[in-house]
């Protein structure tokens, strides 16, 4: 699936699954991996970093891996020129989870392979009905370093679970779940939002 030996953009429904697809492919010490830690979002720190890796001689083929489900405009603009005239045997393999952020100018010049595929319905596991503090504390240990896009599933699927089990929520209750949404969409950390959301829901008295 990932046997490439030129630069490439791919759209992917996971970014660690990917990432490990592809590293377990390539040899060692031939590749390196540059993402933001914190909130899977590509910064101009990030992209500083990809263009002084890629300005580091190698007598073999490196592979730069850009990964974020969101780029900024800025740090895509400043790879331009790299993107463009690689230095000898550096490939660039951009991995995102949304099309919709990489710039039309990069579009243009790598080619991109859509390899997301459509994801079942995960249904929330927690019991909201009766929902404990132990329950959402084994839940935030568990999830440390879930991910924006799986923390926006597990709120969606929370909101399943509430509507299926017919548990009423005033319309200041359902705005919670919109400012979690809105925090995820602003890249504020995500177990930081789920725990904040499960907390607020332990409040409500049924």
């Amino acid at each position: 699936m990932f046997g490439v030996t030129s630069s490439h953009i791919f759209i992917v429904n996971s970014l660690d699954d990917t990432v490990e697809q592809i590293t377990k492919s390539l040899p060692k010490h031939t590749f390196r991996v540059i993402r933001n830690e914190e909130k899977d979002d590509f910064l101009i720190a990030q992209s500083n970093l990809a263009i002084k890796e890629a300005y580091i001689a190698s007598n073999e083929k490196k592979y730069i891996l850009l990964c974020g489900n969101t780029f900024r405009n800025e740090a895509q603009n400043s790879l331009l020129k790299v993107l463009e005239e690689p230095p000898h045997n550096v490939v660039f393999l951009i991995i995102t989870t949304s099309k919709s952020t990489i710039l039309p100018t990069i579009l243009s010049r790598m080619p991109h392979k859509y390899l997301k595929t459509a994801v079942a319905k995960t249904e929330c596991e927690l019991n909201i009905l009766n929902l404990e503090l132990k329950e959402i504390y084994s839940f935030i240990k568990n999830n440390q370093k879930i991910s924006k896009n799986e923390a926006k599933t597990l709120v969606e699927s929370i909101m399943f679970k509430i509507n299926s089990q017919n548990i009423k929520l005033n319309s200041k209750e359902l705005e919670h779940f919109s400012k979690a949404m809105k925090l995820l969409d602003l890249n504020s950390r995500p177990i930081n939002v789920l725990t904040t959301l499960l907390l607020t829901l332990l409040q409500l008295k049924r």
